[in-house]
């Protein structure tokens, strides 16, 4: 029998104004800190974390991320973090800049601390770093030997960021339960490298229960850059809920089909992660076979928050079946992790998504939303 693992962060923080007792979280660490920001998010708040570790005692050597989560960024800051002799590798932004925060910290055997500036993405409390090329083509996934040691989110900067980036990070987290159901049914390995555990689903089921209970709330919310009770939930639900669920509950076709997308040129890499894990999800639901009934709940939230439903939504309008099958090739090559969910063939899945794109569009046809 596989062994059922499960890995989480050393410690999780969320506040309204968490990121000025970030001192106080390091208590009996010393030396240089690397603090890495993209130059947007330098403005946001990378420059308050920087002054908050030097009130701290702190040494800091600020760097600035250019963007991509590529081999060739992560070892460039690597470099720099050498030669700093830096103890600690501190991450300010989005899921790519975190992503390389965590590959760094664990080329020089650091501290990681991981500060969001958004809650888009469930990447934060995660082991492992999404790779892509310099093209923002995805390449591999990229595993460490432990967790972050602090994930630190201050509430008030994630109500004044966009938010399309909340309902990207709703979208991915949606994703959570849809994919541990299907690891746990065909007996598949997680990202922790076990089975799932009991926890994990635990987990995965609170993360989409809140999410279908608080999610429009919170966007709201956002929209008016105000941090609410349930605005403090989906901050929750979308990072450390999706994050603790998915890396020891499983990945399956929704995440595969998002790696797939990246395959193709155009408009579709404007989209966020999220956006694209959406579509993915929809096609995970269509392939498992679910009543239209839970499709369309998932439609109709997606819907709502402005999240994409067709392949228009997600610029491929004019997508040819020879590019569905692109992504759906590049979706089941081997060590993808659809293959913990499913046995499939790439033109089943370009079935599937060709299939869920004409349910999308009738169902927003329903609604007068249609062409």
């Amino acid at each position: 029998m596989k062994e059922r693992i499960y890995i989480s962060p050393a410690k999780y923080v969320q506040g309204r104004n968490a990121i000025q007792n970030i001192g106080k979280h390091l208590e009996g660490l010393s030396g240089t800190a690397v603090v890495l920001a993209d130059e947007t998010v330098w403005k946001i708040a990378g420059h308050d974390v920087v002054g908050h570790l030097k009130e701290a005692g702190f040494e800091t050597n600020e760097v600035v991320f250019n963007g991509e989560a590529s081999t060739q960024e992560m070892d460039r800051i690597t470099d720099i973090a050498k030669e700093a002799q830096a103890s600690i590798v501190v991450g300010v932004g989005g899921g790519k800049t975190l992503d390389t925060a965590k590959a760094v910290s664990d080329q020089v055997e650091g501290f990681t601390v991981i500060v969001p500036t958004t809650a888009s993405t469930d990447a934060p409390t995660s082991a492992l770093s999404v790779v892509y090329s310099d093209e923002g083509v995805f390449e591999t996934y990229r595993f460490y030997k432990k967790n972050p040691d602090l994930v630190l989110l201050d509430s008030k900067i994630i109500a004044a960021a966009p938010p399309r980036f909340l309902a990207s990070g709703i979208a991915d987290a949606l994703a959570t339960l849809v994919e541990v159901r299907s690891v746990v049914r065909n007996s598949g390995n997680t990202m922790a490298g076990g089975q799932p555990t009991l926890a994990a689903q635990a987990i995965a089921e609170k993360c989409e229960e809140v999410l279908f209970d608080y999610a429009l709330l919170a966007y709201e919310s956002n929209e008016r850059q105000v941090v609410t009770p349930a605005l403090e939930h989906v901050i929750e639900a979308n990072t450390l809920l999706s994050g603790l669920g998915f890396e020891s509950g499983g990945l399956g076709a929704a995440h595969a089909i998002h790696n797939g997308f990246t395959a193709l040129d155009g408009e579709i890499h404007h989209l966020t992660h999220g956006e694209k894990v959406a579509f993915g999800t929809l096609v995970q639901l269509t392939m498992e076979e679910h009543p239209q009934e839970e499709i369309e709940e998932y439609m109709a939230l997606y819907t709502s928050l402005g999240l994409p439903i067709t392949l228009e939504d997600i610029k491929l309008k004019d997508a040819s079946r020879e590019d569905i099958l692109k992504v759906a090739e590049a979706a089941t090559i081997d060590g993808e992790t659809i293959h913990q969910a499913f046995t499939i063939t790439a033109e089943e899945v370009a079935d599937a998504i060709i299939a869920t794109d004409q349910y999308a569009r009738s169902f927003k046809g329903m609604l007068g939303l249609g062409e």
